[in-house]
């Protein structure tokens, strides 16, 4: 099993798929709301805006969390596996129980296409989440690296002035001054053990009383707890990065937080001026990869300024290009992946439902008539929903037992012009209306059966000239009681004298694959390797002592002794199909796990009358 399937088979991988698909419009519906808020707040105090933002960040991580958990089935409601699913016996009914129609690529809705996209969704999301929390880490060992080169502590006197300011503020937590010659903006990092690292030169080459309102600054930082929010919003781009908005609020959140500490400082200084001088001689010394990515920075230092001075604009929403294009890019996908609405599946336009009579409950079958009609005897709800949803018994769960046991007969006419394809369409809004029909899907790890090659190697001739019948090719005219030739490419089965046949020329691997998993109601992989064509001829016995033994048998190829024994119980009966496929095609079948793609059922009803 590729680790792709191994993923794709956990249940939660679905739900995790569309959670990140939900957050799309959740996180444009929240930054929409933070907009207006902000719009609002244009006159008031930073602190607003900067709470606002904040909120909005917090409820930006919390969506997903919640819509997983919405998504998550309660342990009540949740169907069972219903890995023993059972089987359909071919030899307890004549030969035209359970035709199943020729199999079709259906995506009836988009639910069901983005579920089998899930897997690769979920994969590259945690692809790019991890290289985000690897950048994270590289901040975390960048700020750990720091704090122990090329850095030394202040000079007393200054390791005095700091302790003063410190008290100022009330910061009561141990805060320490170091200066490094490496670093060329004042910067705060840590919360459990804060510190305020300098340029070594700003101590010596700006005036006393500049470095004081730089430091106040830094030290509003540690006093606010702004080292809490920068980890969440670090977490929240690390883990929701692939949506603009959340970029967005988190940048919003960088400049009002520098506007915060703008105001506390110019407090407790009370001397907005020598402040924003202080700030304008770092401006040009402010280069971006100096910012840690866990540094509480941030902010437009320019339009600080401007604002400390009097000279602020009006609050405007700014978006870059790149931001705009991406945030009108992931609009439009969520209204394509979300809210568009698939195509009404056709509907017959006549339809009768009605229970088989006890004593037409021996035989069943369905089958397509020209004129977009269908005729069906006896079919359960189970055969009905197989045929429709193009699937096999065992990949139907959650089913009541009724579904199995009872059976429908079914006339219904659609537009003349219906082919196959969409009678099976009609057929499953027949399911839907008059049964009430509601179903998922889901992968689930489940017992499947293995085919490979057999000791000696397989016995599967070359495709022989005329021993099959092409399409659209007239039948030869048969001997009287002989079989007719099978299609090119399928098999044929069949009731023989004693058991069962299957017949078919110039087939492929995946078509027999698909019939053994008919016949034995439990999913078959292949591992054969043989991707040439071929005829295959094999003649065996199914009943429902041979399922009990491929279910209770864990290698077919281990008992084929007893199995032969068992068959021969019955004289002249050919063999079981264990041992029929070891010893006629050179195969042997092997219990395994697989991922195995199954219908569960929501609901289902008794139909309703005609």
């Amino acid at each position: 099993m590729n680790p792709l399937h191994m993923i794709a088979s956990q249940p939660w991988v679905e739900r995790l798929g569309w959670t990140l698909l939900h957050f799309l419009w959740q996180g444009m519906l929240v930054a929409a709301v933070f907009a207006a808020a902000r719009l609002s707040l244009a006159h008031s105090r930073p602190h607003a805006r900067y709470a606002a933002a904040c909120f909005a960040l917090a409820i930006m991580l919390a969506a997903p969390v919640a819509t997983f958990l919405w998504l998550t089935p309660a342990a009540d409601d949740a169907p069972p596996p219903d890995v023993n699913a059972r089987v359909v016996h071919f030899s307890a009914k004549p030969a035209g129980l359970g035709i199943v129609l020729p199999a079709v690529a259906i995506s009836e809705q988009p639910e069901e296409w983005i579920s089998q996209a899930a897997p690769w969704i979920v994969v590259t999301w945690a692809l790019g989440a991890t290289l985000f929390w690897v950048r994270l880490a590289g901040g975390w060992w960048a700020i750990a690296r720091m704090r122990s080169h090329h850095i030394r502590p202040a000079p007393p006197q200054w390791q005095q002035t700091f302790a003063h300011l410190c008290a100022r503020l009330r910061v009561s937590r141990p805060v320490a001054l170091l200066v490094s010659a490496r670093m060329e903006v004042p910067t705060v990092t840590g919360w459990l053990r804060p510190i305020v690292v300098v340029p070594l030169g700003a101590l010596s080459g700006l005036p006393p009383e500049h470095v004081e309102a730089l430091l106040l600054h830094e030290l509003a930082h540690i006093a606010r707890r702004d080292y809490l929010v920068n980890v969440m919003q670090s977490v929240a781009e690390a883990l929701l990065f692939y949506h603009p908005a959340v970029w967005w609020v988190s940048h919003q959140i960088r400049d009002e937080r520098e506007l915060c500490c703008d105001d506390v400082a110019v407090a407790v200084s009370g001397d907005a001026y020598t402040y924003a001088v202080a700030l304008a001689g770092l401006e040009a010394c402010r280069p971006m990869h100096a910012r840690s990515v866990l540094a509480a920075t941030g902010g437009k230092l320019a339009a600080r300024i401007a604002r400390l001075l009097g000279q602020s604009q009006p609050e405007r929403l700014q978006f870059s290009r790149p931001a705009a294009g991406a945030a009108a890019a992931l609009l439009a996908m969520t209204a394509c992946v979300l809210f568009a609405q698939p195509a009404d599946r056709p509907k017959f336009e006549v339809a009768s439902v009605k229970p088989t009579p006890a004593a037409a409950r021996n035989i069943a079958g369905m089958r397509p008539l020209p004129g977009g009609r269908l005729h069906a005897d006896n079919m359960s709800v189970r055969m009905l929903i197989a045929n429709a949803y193009s699937v096999q018994d065992y990949q139907i769960a959650g089913a009541p037992a009724w579904l199995h046991d009872e059976g429908f007969d079914i006339e219904a006419k659609g537009a003349t012009n219906s082919g196959k394809a969409q009678i099976l369409l009609m057929l499953q809004s027949l399911l839907a209306d008059r049964f009430q029909l509601q179903l998922h899907r889901e992968t689930r790890e489940l017992p499947v059966l293995a085919l490979s090659l057999a000791r000696g190697g397989a016995k599967l001739p070359a495709p022989a000239e005329g021993g099959c019948m092409k399409p659209d090719a007239t039948p030869p005219p048969q001997a009287p009681g002989a079989n007719s030739l099978p299609a090119c490419g399928s098999l044929n089965i069949m009731g023989a004298a004693m058991g069962m046949r299957m017949d078919g020329g110039n087939v492929s691997m995946p078509e027999l694959i698909r019939q053994l998993s008919m016949v034995l109601g439990r999913p078959v992989l292949d591992r054969t390797g043989i991707s040439r064509h071929f005829d295959a001829h094999l003649q065996f016995t199914t009943d429902e002592m041979t399922a009990g033994l491929m279910a209770a048998w864990g290698t077919v190829e281990g008992h084929s002794e007893t199995m032969a024994a068992a068959a021969a119980n019955t004289p002249g009966a050919p063999p079981n199909i264990g041992v029929a496929l070891r010893e006629q095609l050179g195969l042997k079948l092997d219990a395994a796990k697989g991922p195995v793609e199954v219908l569960v059922i929501d609901r289902v009803e008794r139909p309703s009358g005609n």
